[in-house]
């Protein structure tokens, strides 16, 4: 039975594919099988995301309004201070959060930043939230200082499949991300990573990302799947609407093949109908962002989900709950590793 059946690495794409080829009510009804085998069918895990430096990116991602290569009304700024970033992780958590996501536009950080940045981790996480952050590329050194700050995840998106990658971004490899997310795995954080759907990608390229999704041993414990928020002035402004009954199947597939992760029915939500969303919760998502923006794209207001988390008898999902005790332990006794290694790489250097 597949609600049963152990997390698997090797996905083929005909597999994939016929599993997107379901009939529609077939395809939710083994999606809900795997989840109601793992999680609380009824518990939402809820994030909010900040960005703590905003714009001038150097990479060309034809989504992303941050990118310095294209015109949009974004207003750049500098990396946030820590206390403005502390303010913002507080009212998260009074709004219901558990995970306050920070992400900075940077191709990789600059020592000079990370030491801002682990500050930021460390308050941050004696707020008693779980901690994530996106700051692009980091190497070997940088994870391990990340993961001795305390950062429990750390985000890196594939985006697309590998064959359309190269029609989305030139300046960084598929490898490079692959590379950037062995790195943070190795440091002993977990993972966070999905895609973008609805950028003009084919049928086969949804089902090739998911395979790559799947490769990656263990698999991301956070899976966001986001739908294109078309932004004026990319490239990608006046690409086609992706159908939402698609979004929808690429949901329930990334369930079934990635039956442990926490799949989040991430960006574009704010153009999603309540019964679009109450379909994504059906089939297997369990993961959202509260708040107004994520990044520098609108998204539905707290107050909003949780009226509909309300009409859908929905909760979201406490810190506690979020992993077993074995895997916090784990975790932790890592994250001493971790900062024992990057002590004495200081002790080393002076």
């Amino acid at each position: 039975m597949i609600a049963t059946a152990a997390p698997r690495n090797d996905w083929t794409l005909e597999e994939i594919n016929a599993l997107f080829a379901l009939p529609f009510n077939d395809l939710l009804f083994q999606a809900q099988q795997v989840h109601r085998a793992h999680f609380d069918p009824n518990a939402v895990q809820v994030s909010t995301l900040l960005s703590i430096k905003t714009g001038a990116c150097p990479e060309d991602c034809k989504y992303c309004p941050q990118s310095g290569h294209y015109t949009t009304q974004l207003e750049k700024e500098k990396l946030l201070e820590i206390e403005k970033v502390v303010e913002q992780a507080q009212a998260a958590k009074q709004a219901g959060a558990s995970r306050f996501c920070m992400g900075a536009a940077w191709r990789s950080p600059r020592d000079k930043d990370l030491l801002v940045v682990e500050e930021m981790v460390r308050q941050v996480k004696a707020l008693g939230l779980e901690t994530c952050m996106t700051l692009g590329m980091v190497n070997d050194q940088q994870a391990t200082r990340l993961a001795a700050a305390g950062l429990d995840y750390y985000n890196h998106n594939l985006d697309t499949s590998p064959d359309y990658y190269g029609e989305i971004i030139t300046t960084r490899t598929y490898s490079d991300r692959l590379e950037t997310l062995a790195t943070v795995r190795e440091a002993g954080m977990k993972v966070c990573s999905g895609g973008i759907l609805g950028m003009g990608e084919g049928a086969q390229d949804r089902s090739a990302l998911l395979q790559q999704l799947a490769k990656l041993s263990p698999h991301p414990e956070s899976v966001p799947i986001n739908m294109l928020v078309k932004v004026p002035g990319t490239p990608l402004e006046n690409v086609e609407d992706l159908d939402p009954l698609e979004f929808i199947r690429a949901i329930a597939v990334a369930r079934i093949m990635m039956p442990q992760s926490h799949v989040r029915l991430s960006a574009g939500r704010e153009q999603m109908s309540e019964s679009t969303q109450a379909l994504a919760f059906l089939a297997g998502a369990n993961s959202i962002f509260y708040g107004d923006k994520l990044l520098t794209t609108s998204n539905p207001q707290a107050d909003r989900d949780r009226a509909l988390f309300a009409k859908l008898g929905l909760h979201p999902e406490t810190r506690e709950t979020c992993e077993s005790e074995a895997a916090q332990s784990e975790r932790l006794a890592q994250q001493q590793l971790n900062q024992r290694a990057a002590e004495l790489a200081v002790d080393a250097s002076v």
